[in-house]
């Protein structure tokens, strides 16, 4: 059984895994990418977004695939079906839909106006009689294997998986179940394109052993503390291919005298954290969840779900935000976070998320100032393996099972 940082001080992180150092190749080697991109995003069942992003019959929301240099297009079509097809007209291939969302009934390739319905039939072909033998019932959008869990819209880019969605989540779906989402509608969103792996990026947000050294003026010793002064980690759990860490908080922190405003902008509010955009007293059916805090510790600040293979979703006492993380070359991806904020409905609660965007954006930026610089590091060559601490299992465990999908046949065999 796992134990907690309160405890045991070092808690046994390491459990069913080795204490070896992990090898740096593929995090920099253009073979292992292109391995990644076969064996694990052409097979994995990818988390793409929320269904309040399609809340009504009608509503379509193109996501791209930067990994792939494409797009697909999510539809919620007819009985409430959430389906998902490939962002590709039937006539000569062009996109048939800009990257966006929006609510039509009808979707009209720019190129040569074919015309599809919200369920990918085709259903006008301009000077249609020109087409010899042209069957419009076989040339629909193609569609993308599709399903959704608790609001989760995934897909599939194998023409049949042969493994559903259930399945994949595994011990993750029955971590999870059942947690409420607040304000799923209402996002704020980050984009950066980097020069680094997507893995340098996706490690620094499911560690937080750097936290007092990046961040030593705006979160250092709010994850960190004379107590626990390397913010070492409370949890962790391996979840089949997925996995989810609890990371410590300082349960004395305060603002100081020099973040006025900012004190002024939480004064009289209960949120548990100054990384929080509302009140926790909304919150309190999230917070009340098994998968958040989940070793009940009054020194916890949030906990990371690592949905295989490239989405955190991240549990804290002011709600919840998502980071996707797109390998674009082996030293390149595309990273966007999510921050879900409810909709202000009086002027101080307008104050406090304006505090919060500012610490937020701050936090985000010196994460992403150190990324390229690591990489570089890496692709010196200098250094074959890195050394991880227990407090870097979830690293250790993510990399773990990317080696295994790149040399399994299947995803069967990779989740078994």
């Amino acid at each position: 059984m796992l134990q907690s940082l309160r405890e045991s001080g070092r808690p046994d992180f390491a459990a069913g895994l080795d204490h070896c150092p992990v090898p740096l190749a593929p995090y920099r080697d253009p073979a292992f990418f292109e391995q990644e991109k076969a064996q694990v995003f052409a097979r994995a069942w990818l988390l793409l977004g929320r269904i309040e992003e399609l809340p009504e019959p009608g509503c379509y929301v193109v996501k791209a695939l930067p990994t792939f240099g494409s797009s697909v297009i999510l539809t919620h079509g007819k009985g409430g079906a959430i389906r998902a097809f490939h962002n590709s007209c039937s006539h000569r291939g062009s996109e048939v839909l800009p990257e966006g969302a929006g609510k039509q009934s009808r979707f009209v390739c720019p190129y040569h106006n074919w015309t599809y319905t919200p369920d990918g039939a085709l259903i006008g072909v301009p000077d249609e009689a020109d087409f010899a033998g042209l069957d419009k019932q076989t040339c629909g959008l193609k569609p993308v294997a599709c399903d959704t869990w608790d609001g989760w819209v995934f897909i599939n880019l194998q023409r049949e998986p042969d493994v559903g969605l259930a399945e994949f989540l595994g011990p993750m779906a029955e971590h999870l179940g059942g947690l409420s989402y607040p304000s799923a509608a209402t996002p704020l969103v980050f984009r950066a394109t980097l020069d680094a792996n997507w893995k340098v990026v996706a490690d620094a947000f499911i560690e937080t052993y750097h936290i007092p050294f990046i961040h030593p003026r705006t979160i250092g010793d709010t994850f960190a503390s004379s107590a626990n002064p390397f913010a070492r980690l409370l949890d962790f759990t391996a979840l089949g291919a997925h996995r989810a860490v609890s990371m410590y908080g300082n349960p004395d922190f305060q603002l100081g005298p020099d973040n006025k405003v900012e004190r002024t902008a939480y004064a009289g509010v209960a949120t548990d954290s100054v990384i929080a955009a509302a009140a926790s007293e909304g919150l309190t059916a999230f917070l009340e969840h098994p998968a958040v805090n989940p070793t009940g510790s009054h020194s916890w600040s949030m906990d990371v779900k690592n949905v295989f293979p490239h989405v955190h979703i991240d549990c804290g006492p002011g709600g919840f935000w998502i980071h996707h993380f797109w390998p674009m070359s082996a030293t390149t991806c595309e990273y966007e976070v999510k921050f879900y904020v409810a909709p202000a409905t009086t002027v101080r609660e307008r104050f406090q998320q304006e505090m919060y965007v500012g610490r937020v954006h701050e936090i985000i930026l010196e994460d992403l100032a150190n990324v390229a610089r690591t990489q570089r590091g890496i692709n010196s060559g200098g250094q074959q393996v890195m050394q991880l601490k227990d407090s870097e299992a979830g690293i250790r465990h993510h990399l773990a099972q990317l080696l295994k999908w790149v040399d399994a046949p299947s995803m069967r065999e990779a989740l078994s």
